[in-house]
């Protein structure tokens, strides 16, 4: 199973012919791939998967797939700290 992140470009740029992307996650913002949404623009959500925008989502399932990951993260901590 893959997981895909949700991000928000925050910029687009082309780099040896390539389009990239500088992409928020949650405060953090790594470089992306986004050969596979040419016509993405900046403050648009794409689904990320191992630096590659698979496809774009819109606002509403990017904030559903955030909330989804905080809680599986808050799970993840009860059961470290349980006896």
């Amino acid at each position: 199973m893959c997981l895909g992140i949700p991000g928000r470009v925050v910029e687009t740029y082309t780099e040896h012919d390539v389009l990239m992307g500088r992409v928020e996650f949650g405060g953090v913002y790594k470089r992306v791939c986004l050969e596979h949404v040419p016509d993405i623009v900046a403050n648009e959500y794409v689904l990320v998967h191992v630096g590659f925008a698979l496809s774009r989502i819109d606002e509403v399932e990017a904030k559903r797939v955030f909330a989804f990951l905080e809680e599986m993260n808050q799970l993840d901590d009860l059961e470290a700290h349980s006896p």
